[in-house]
């Protein structure tokens, strides 16, 4: 064995405690019976149908994640965010006043700053979240991952997607040297 790394020193102070997992009990029958309630009740009819709805674009995080992202992109995507529904409609349902926008705009950390300069532009406060760590497969070093991360929020991330190793996942190890 070689010296001992920071990395190594890192994974030493930071293990994850998952003795809890194995003193979960599931009432599988109740599980079951309440699956088939929700699939059993009667779905959502007229104007409720369109509130429900609109109400779940507000959930939504409307993004971007190609390889081809450019600023007028990003530009777009924050403008649809911010109208994400055509404003006939909304004047139909007599909504056009409640301010209605994603939740928030996601992409990549390098355009960040886009967001948060498209959004500024456009007079809204929704918030830029960011995937990171190496998305999609985690597959980079920790540090990297770190300086990724911080430099989002320094751009202007409110929220940070961070990936894992998918190595370790795909093979169960859940401790496994931080996350690295």
């Amino acid at each position: 064995m070689g010296p001992e790394t920071e990395h190594d020193e890192e994974c030493r102070h930071s293990k994850v405690n998952l003795s809890w997992i194995s003193k979960i009990q599931v009432n599988q029958p109740a599980v079951l019976r309440r699956a088939e309630q929700i699939q059993a009740r009667r779905p959502v009819k007229k104007e409720w149908q369109a509130a429900w709805l609109l109400k779940a674009v507000t959930f939504i995080d409307l993004t971007t994640l190609s390889g081809d992202d450019t600023p007028s992109n990003v530009q777009r995507l924050c403008y649809k965010a911010k109208y994400p529904i055509r404003e006939d409609l909304l004047k139909a349902l007599n909504v056009h006043d409640k301010g209605i926008t994603t939740a928030a705009v996601c992409v990549y950390p390098a355009r960040v700053c886009d967001a948060v300069k498209a959004l500024k532009a456009a007079g809204c406060d929704i918030p830029v979240a960011s995937v990171a760590t190496g998305f999609p497969a985690g597959q980079t070093h920790l540090k990297t991952r770190l300086e990724e991360i911080r430099l989002a929020v320094e751009d202007g991330a409110s929220e940070i997607d961070v990936v894992i190793n998918r190595t370790l996942v795909l093979t169960g190890q859940w401790e496994g040297k931080c996350m690295s």
